[in-house]
């Protein structure tokens, strides 16, 4: 049987954690090992990890700060990878996959293998709000000819980029094209992060593969949304979409996403103090650049 390794990154939500943990334990294609990156919470999260006894596996990784989705996702996915696992199953601490959404990650996942070849490099699951509508801030990219495979009988559609809610990396993928990058913090590192690893090819999202997101409020997010009390998480997604699309893409690619920043800044009618915070962070992209991080030991 495929061996996967689950990576849950959480950061006070224990109420949330214990769920979505049991939801792991019930999956149908049962997994290796789980992997619960604990990034420094205050709210119990350690002694409950600590006393926890499921039928599965667990490795805590205890964070000494809060690293940030990117970087307990970069630690997690590293543990995973050092366990010799096939394929690492990432997702946040609010995420609860159905009992068969592992089983058809994985079949969908070899079903698209024998059909586009050995590179595909991730497959992602279809998730859903609490009341069962789509949710919206979750929705992969998908390719010109996304239907391919649906044509071919399979329940897969191709993307380029999917968030980090239930997608399936096979340890070759990371070993390749290396972690997340932990310096990102928090948003745009899925983005990025998937967007490299479909360089060659696209990923998959498997239909059959479901799982729920209970994020509170089912609502995409632009920059036209920014307020006070969210800046902080808008300025992390400005600067690492700056990062990349300066360091990663060209010149151009930078001035027209600080291009459509501002006028979409200008169209929610942003305060002009928040507007010049977000100013300064697309600015600080040019000089944030952080590396590719490989796992260690760094195994094919």
């Amino acid at each position: 049987m495929v061996t996967v390794a689950a990576v849950v990154v959480t950061f006070n939500r224990l109420e949330k954690l214990r769920r979505v943990l049991a939801s792991i334990a019930a999956q149908t294609h049962p997994v290796e090992r789980l992997i619960v990156v604990d990034n420094a919470s205050t709210d119990g999260t350690g002694d409950y990890l600590a006393s926890l006894q499921l039928p599965v596996p667990v490795d805590v990784v205890s964070m000494p700060t809060n690293a940030g989705g990117a970087g307990g996702f970069a630690a997690g996915m590293e543990r995973g990878y050092a366990a010799g696992a096939d394929h690492v199953w990432i997702m946040d601490d609010d995420c609860y996959p159905e009992p068969t959404a592992l089983a058809a990650l994985v079949g969908g996942f070899d079903d698209a293998v024998a059909e586009l070849g050995a590179d595909v490099p991730f497959a992602c699951s279809v998730v859903t709000f609490t009341d069962g509508t789509i949710c919206e801030m979750n929705n992969p990219v998908p390719t010109w000819d996304w239907g391919r495979l649906l044509v071919r009988g399979q329940r897969n559609v191709m993307v380029t980029t999917c968030s980090f809610v239930s997608v399936l990396i096979p340890r070759w993928a990371i070993a390749e094209y290396g972690l997340p990058y932990a310096e990102y913090f928090i948003w745009f590192d899925d983005r990025e992060y998937t967007l490299r690893l479909s360089a060659r090819c696209p990923g998959v999202q498997v239909l059959d593969s479901v799982v729920v997101h209970d994020m509170g409020d089912n609502k995409g997010v632009n920059f036209s949304m920014v307020t006070a009390a969210s800046l902080w998480k808008f300025a992390y997604g400005v600067r690492n979409e700056a990062s990349y699309q300066l360091h990663h893409r060209s010149l151009l690619y930078f001035l027209e996403f600080g291009a459509r920043l501002f006028v979409s800044l200008h169209r929610g009618r942003v305060p002009l103090r928040l507007r010049l915070t977000l100013a300064r962070k697309w600015l600080s992209g040019i000089t944030f650049n952080p590396s590719i991080r490989y796992p260690s030991p760094r195994r094919a």
